[in-house]
């Protein structure tokens, strides 16, 4: 798409490009789904006369599709219209939920998911490349905020929506629904939106189609292995350790690819510092977020005894008031850039994840949901920031690469925050009990110190959050930067680059 394209379409400051609202209420129904089934477990269980570790799967095999299709994704989104990658991946979500709710059986249940998966992975990508062409950078931060709504607040919201619904009868409602929500949005999203750019044709390497989907999904899958208990422990090494050099030769190959062909993910948007600080502080982030979303159910439905609705409510506010600050926090990022957000984020996250440390059967619930709100508040002043600084600082020939990465390495940490704390709440847990002490405490302790390796992680997000810049810096021209052998660094933004940058703003907003 051309300069002139783009400042055609350009909004007036203040107004969110409708392509944009669409995308975002759409991406916000689907990724809901990935979380959403946390709460079923035990009605899956009831009903399809599965174990506990075979009902995971609907959750798992989410997780695990999404991180083998994402990587294909900044491939697809340069060869399709941006209507044709919306229709698709909302006609295969739809077709996977559907699929769901009539389920008979636990094998198509887990197919259904799996089918849901593959159309959600295509949501993200989409809205993130669409809203770097078509949103000026100077207005990127407001939009930016209205995004994490649907990227971030989405998967907080899953349990605590799934224990409202599951109050009303069946699991199979969870997709009910869903469905003709998600059938109304496909219906109106194609009614107005409009493409954005021009499809490229180009082929596309099958091989590193394979090698991803074996490298990310066996990732995700070995890592998910170490909540089954020490019957797990030892595959999910296996498996993760085969998952992480599988990835390795993904990496080598699209290296090679990058010197004469066409990669599957270019990996010279890692080049770009400000891109590269800013995936770091974003999957530290993730992670902390799913690991507190697996750890206080437990602790409040095993430990003190609420029902799934009151655990879903006890946590709602916190998921709520993270979407309700986004835009907020977005406008403040345009007006002061990131340092006055992200580091006090990154703290706040810290400190949050610090007072879990002091969980007991005794901890008023006002103060459980008090940590919460504030972790969910930290990471909302980290998330947007983040998300603009990290993709502004890339050329727009990358945008649908680095935020195909951005999604990838989302399902990375969200799997690794799940493992984590769940193994070391569970060794520390069996470690107790084998020595003499009761179950209950022996559980406490497990989780104190599953918070505590926690909060220690969390030390790496403030630590990237004092190195990323203010604003993004002038990414460099893809014939001079980006076509370079990898291996370089991004360079901030000299005088001239920055003289330059200014009269486009000053070009766009005119």
């Amino acid at each position: 798409m051309t300069t002139a394209t783009r400042e055609q379409q350009a909004p007036p400051a203040g107004r969110t490009p409708a392509v944009v609202r669409l995308l975002v209420l759409a991406t916000f129904v689907v990724i809901l789904n990935e979380t959403i089934m946390v709460n079923a477990i035990p009605r899956l269980m009831d009903s399809l006369a599965i174990t506990e570790q075979s009902a995971q799967w609907v959750s798992t095999a989410f997780m695990l599709t999404m991180a083998a299709v994402i990587p294909v994704t900044g491939w697809f989104l340069q060869r399709v219209t941006t209507r044709q990658a919306y229709a698709i991946a909302m006609g295969v979500f739809l077709t996977g939920t559907a699929l769901s709710a009539v389920a008979p059986s636990f094998e198509v249940l887990l197919l259904g998911r799996v089918v849901q998966a593959a159309g959600t992975a295509v949501m993200m990508p989409l809205l993130m490349t669409t809203l770097m062409v078509v949103v000026p950078q100077h207005d990127r931060g407001r939009v930016m905020g209205n995004v994490t709504l649907a990227i971030s607040v989405a998967p907080a919201l899953g349990p605590a929506v799934s224990g409202v619904i599951l109050q009303l009868g069946s699991w199979r409602l969870l997709f009910l629904v869903v469905l003709p929500i998600a059938g109304l949005v496909t219906f109106f999203g194609l009614r107005q939106l409009e493409n954005i750019g021009e499809p490229k044709a180009g082929s596309i390497d099958w091989l590193s189609v394979a090698v991803a989907a074996l490298g990310f999904g066996g990732l995700v899958y070995g890592l998910s292995l170490f909540g089954e208990g020490h019957g797990g422990v030892g595959t999910g090494v296996g498996v993760t350790a085969a998952g992480l050099a599988t990835i390795a030769l993904f990496v080598f190959r699209q290296l090679r690819l990058q010197r004469g062909g066409v990669p599957l993910m270019d990996l010279r948007t890692l080049r770009h510092r400000t891109y590269t600080l800013s995936l770091v502080l974003m999957s530290v982030g993730f992670l902390a977020m799913l690991g507190s979303m697996i750890l206080l159910p437990l602790y409040l439905q095993n430990l003190r005894g609420l029902s799934p609705l009151q655990t879903g409510l006890l946590v709602m506010p916190g998921g709520l008031v993270m979407g309700l600050l986004g835009p907020t926090i977005g406008k403040a990022f345009d007006r002061f850039g990131s340092r006055p957000l992200v580091l006090p984020g990154a703290i706040g996250m810290t400190l949050a994840l610090a007072g879990f440390t002091q969980i007991s059967t005794t901890m008023p619930f006002v103060l459980v949901l008090a940590l919460h709100t504030l972790l969910m508040v930290s990471l909302a002043a980290t998330f947007t920031p983040c998300f603009t600084l990290g993709m502004g600082g890339l050329p727009p020939h990358l945008y649908s690469h680095g935020s195909s990465m951005l999604g990838t390495l989302q399902q990375v940490s969200a799997a690794l925050g799940t493992a984590l704390v769940v193994t070391v709440m569970s060794a520390r847990g069996s470690s107790l009990v084998a020595g003499g002490a009761d179950a209950v405490s022996a559980q406490v302790s497990g989780m104190k110190l599953a918070f505590v390796v926690a909060a220690l992680l969390s030390l790496v997000a403030v630590a990237v959050a004092v190195r990323l810049p203010n604003r993004a810096p002038a990414p460099e021209p893809q014939d001079s930067g980006d076509t370079a052998a990898p291996g370089g660094t991004d360079k901030e933004p000299s005088a001239d680059s920055s003289a330059a940058q200014g009269e486009a703003a000053a070009v766009t907003k005119a």
